[in-house]
């Protein structure tokens, strides 16, 4: 079961593979804080953070025919229009779309970083979808484009992030390289300590050291982190280990430094599924994320959480609520291997 969705190359996105990216995660900037005081991009931000991806889109592109007609109700930039439009493209599979629209926006202000990174990621996603020639193309694009974001801006630690991952997954022939990625990792560290404690943590678990790894990740949770990013990481490491203490270590530092990040009640259900304990807690925390937060590349998938319900209903004993969850899980995510293997456990019950 993966929970964090992050670049491309590096598929460990919700339902895909550990760290994608996509998937990027996720460079997690709430919308207000790019938002201009200008009507269309305040209106399709809001939009756009309620999941109402098609509305928002349209909304930015009744704004650009607006400026093209040389109206002047529209009064964003347009590079802006067209992140944005990128962004809603992105969440709507549209990857063709947000290729041309974060092109558009990088060709009107080439010296933003942000815009570069998701640029970068829109290749990534556009490569899953084309042959293996195109698709290593668009590979090549896709790291010039994180290695581009790193360049104007090395404090962007979501385009340092994707950068590493890129090197680390990607194959030799399209740029990847384990060397590569320890530079970058060793980069990162000089810009923000604790963003390169999780780096070399995910260096280590590639490398399957996984003490060492957790030397790194015991140094983030020691640390003072300047986004809640490295906690859910570390939190991800200790998942997969099966540390629920650990894991809420990491919970409650995110929660401390960002009280209303939206993933918070999706890991704090998953700990208390992990511990056995409180849960009735457990199963609201995940309803309450299915229910509040909308479907988005940057944030834990709902497929996810019904697994995660799943597993929580046959532990006790409630096969055929498990069941019941582990099909919900597999019509959003049909390729989740613990999904299927949950839900075939809890078919062979007698009430199953």
């Amino acid at each position: 079961m993966n929970l964090r969705a992050r670049t491309p190359w590096a598929r460990r996105a919700c339902g895909g593979g550990r760290r994608a990216a996509v998937l990027l995660a996720a460079l997690l900037i709430p919308a207000a804080h790019i938002a201009a005081s200008d009507g269309p991009v305040q209106d399709a931000s809001r939009l756009f953070d309620a999941g109402n991806y098609p509305q928002a889109a349209a909304t930015l592109r009744a704004a650009l025919e607006q400026k093209g007609q040389g109206a002047g109700a529209a009064a964003a930039p347009e590079a802006t229009l067209y992140y944005w439009l990128a962004r809603c493209s992105f969440e709507l599979r549209d990857f063709d779309r947000a290729v041309s629209s974060a092109e558009r926006a990088v060709e009107l202000e080439p010296e933003n970083s942000l815009y570069h990174l998701w640029l970068g990621r829109s290749y990534g996603r556009k490569a899953e979808q084309v042959g293996r020639l195109s698709g290593f193309s668009m590979a090549k694009k896709t790291r010039h484009q994180f290695e581009e974001a790193v360049r104007l801006n090395p404090s962007n630690l979501a385009a340092q992030e994707d950068l590493i991952e890129f090197y680390l997954r990607a194959p030799g022939i399209v740029g990847g390289g384990e060397d590569k990625a320890q530079k970058q990792v060793e980069a990162l560290a000089a810009v923000d300590a604790v963003e390169g404690h999780a780096a070399r943590g995910r260096l280590w678990v590639h490398r399957k050291r996984v003490d060492e790894a957790e030397q790194e990740y015991r140094q983030v949770l020691a640390g003072k982190a300047k986004r809640p990013d490295p906690y859910f990481e570390a939190a991800d490491f200790y998942l997969k280990r099966n540390d629920a203490l650990r894991m809420e270590e990491g919970i409650e530092a995110a929660a401390r430094l960002e009280p209303s990040d939206r993933r918070l009640s999706f890991y704090r259900g998953v700990a208390r599924v992990l511990a056995g304990n409180r849960r009735e807690e457990a199963e609201k925390l995940l309803r309450f994320y299915l229910a509040g937060v909308p479907p988005r590349s940057d944030l834990p998938s709902h497929a996810d959480a019904h697994e995660w319900l799943g597993r929580l209903y046959e532990r006790q004993g409630q096969c055929a609520a498990a069941a019941k969850e582990y099909r919900e899980a597999l019509e959003l995510n049909p390729h989740s291997k613990s999904a299927h293997e949950g839900l075939r456990r809890v078919q062979k019950c007698p009430s199953g």
